[in-house]
């Protein structure tokens, strides 16, 4: 395959037939890249990688306009496991563990939609832990007793179980200490860096996220308004207002100067 792993050309999402979500994203992630989607609490992100990976239909959302691209082909109305099978896979907001099963019942979900026999499946699950040590000693604890780091970790360790090709990630720093925010950081920029797996990373937090990205896109009111590298977004003296916390005479806002760095998207 030529072409990145992921595009969104013109994308235009509604929910319950009338609340706009999307207007006109287009956006790439290379193969094997790392890409942040920054912007607000409600400027898109999470709508974005719900509409990458099919989800939206359950929050009662649609693609009205646009097309998908995963690995070339057009998502159209695949299902969100078939993608998941095809190495597409989501972490959504807020970790979403099953809190009653343990640490190893929460991982071995992660093969369901691989149809993974037993053998493979422990050794996806054995492949988690090497990456995330502290998972091996909470093992046989339910999910529920974990730390909010720990969870995150599972989440994320569950997605490796059935070796992705791309990991969307939804606000993965949301309510966690800073030291367990870098922690979790590096950790994605070391599954990139040592198995090849490529992210598109929705975020708040726009310094970690830039620390790991190679590019990145801002969102407001569910349009992109800025694109560039990670070094030249967070060297604009808007972005460093906005959202990385440098002083200003006011609130910055990106309107006409968004051509300067918005290259031209590659669609397949």
């Amino acid at each position: 395959m030529t072409g990145p792993v992921l595009a969104l050309d013109s994308v235009e999402v509604v929910y319950d037939g009338i609340i706009v979500g999307l207007r006109g994203v287009s956006l790439a992630v290379p193969e094997r890249g790392v890409v942040a989607l920054l912007g607000s609490n409600g400027a898109g992100k999470s709508t974005t990688l719900k509409a990458a990976s099919g989800v939206l239909a359950a929050e009662r959302g649609e693609i009205r306009g646009g097309q998908v691209f995963y690995r070339g082909e057009p998502v159209g109305a695949r299902s969100p496991s078939s993608l998941v099978r095809e190495g597409l896979v989501q972490v959504l907001e807020g970790r979403h563990c099953f809190p009653h099963l343990t640490v190893d019942e929460n991982l071995a979900t992660g093969g369901f939609a691989h149809r993974l026999s037993r053998a493979a499946l422990r050794e996806g699950i054995e492949r988690s832990y090497e990456r995330f040590p502290r998972l091996r000693e909470r093992r046989r604890t339910a999910a529920g007793h974990l730390s909010g780091g720990e969870q995150q970790m599972l989440a994320l360790g569950r997605a490796l179980v059935g070796r992705p090709r791309l990991v969307l990630l939804d606000e993965p720093s949301m309510g966690l200490a800073p030291k367990i925010t870098e922690e979790i950081f590096t950790l994605v920029r070391e599954l990139h860096e040592r198995d090849g797996v490529a992210f598109l990373l929705a975020e708040q937090n726009a310094a970690a996220a830039l620390a790991v990205a190679d590019e990145a896109y801002v969102l407001e009111n569910g349009s992109v308004v800025l694109h560039g590298t990670a070094a030249e977004i967070r060297g604009r003296d808007d972005v460093r207002e906005l959202y990385l916390g440098a002083r200003g005479g006011g609130r910055a806002r990106f309107g006409g100067e968004r051509s300067a760095l918005t290259a031209s998207i590659p669609h397949p």
